[in-house]
């Protein structure tokens, strides 16, 4: 009686319904976890292992001095601390700048902010590869090319629309009472925007920066063309050397692929929620 009891309250508490809904929710996050696995495994194995041999299971013999010849041999540390500095630097002037010229656009009262607005949006429209042989011309004249503002530059000019829009959806839902009794007790534009909009805006500030790490951390084409000297390289043209012209052991690649997913990984899981926070409050109005 016991048993039959149990069963019925197993069934009145999870319907066949809810059970499919599980069963789809934890195939589909084993699809989406097999890439992360296939990489750590794929970064420990050697070339004979990842051809043929053992291909989707785990490593025979767990070769750690995969990590060690890419560290070393592919000098990955060095490209590691290239792509923090290009992608913190962009993060920083990117938010920064859109949130200030969010701020004219949208609160300060000038001629012609409309027309730059739609400057700014007509942005979105352009392929950040499309004017990579106008960056380059204009870099090239400026002596700038094999250094790190030959692309914190770009990043940040190219990151600015997409900053600015998303500023803007946040700046149209913090009431214009806050700046009106501000400015009652004295305060000026600048006490205004940092003591008022700029702690408000902080969910857009993680949106921005989430997004513009993807951009920058992951970009390739512009990291190829503007930077030729090693000590200037970032983690995905370091990656893309280490590819031999005869031979190549892919376990190093792979081990390389791993210090560079590591980032993005941690950044999502830590500001994951906040995102999701913010792109809600950002599409409501009023």
């Amino acid at each position: 009686m016991e048993r039959k009891n149990q069963a019925k309250y197993i069934k009145q508490k999870l319907p066949i319904g809810k059970s499919f809904t599980y069963l789809f929710l934890i195939f589909w996050t084993v699809i989406q976890l097999f890439p992360l696995y296939w990489m750590f495994t794929f970064s420990l194995k050697s070339n004979k292992e990842i051809f043929g041999e053992n291909t989707l299971g785990l490593p025979k013999q767990w070769l750690w001095s995969n990590y060690q010849k890419a560290l070393n041999q592919g000098n990955m540390g060095r490209y590691f601390i290239n792509s923090v500095i290009v992608t913190g630097l962009t993060i920083l002037f990117t938010t920064v700048f859109a949130i200030m010229a969010s701020y004219a656009l949208k609160r300060l009262v000038w001629k012609g902010r409309k027309v730059v607005n739609q400057l700014f949006m007509l942005g979105l429209t352009i392929p950040i590869h499309a004017s990579l042989l106008p960056v380059f011309l204009i870099l090239t004249s400026l002596k700038m090319t094999n250094s790190y503002q030959a692309l914190v530059l770009p990043y940040t000019a190219f990151a600015l629309a997409m900053a600015i829009l998303i500023c803007n959806g946040f700046m149209e839902n913090i009431p214009v009472e806050l700046e009106e009794a501000a400015c009652i007790d004295g305060c000026n534009v600048f006490k205004m925007f940092f003591r008022i909009i700029f702690p408000l805006m902080k969910p857009a500030l993680s949106t921005i920066s989430i997004f513009t790490f993807l951009q920058a951390w992951n970009e390739l084409m512009f990291a190829v063309t503007f930077i030729s000297k090693s000590e200037f390289r970032t983690l995905s043209v370091g990656i893309q050397t280490l590819s031999g012209a005869f031979t190549t052991e892919w376990g190093p690649i792979g081990a390389a692929l791993v210090i560079a997913t590591i980032p993005t990984l941690l950044m999502y899981c830590f500001m994951s929620r906040r995102i999701q926070s913010s792109l809600i409050a950002g599409a409501v109005k009023g």
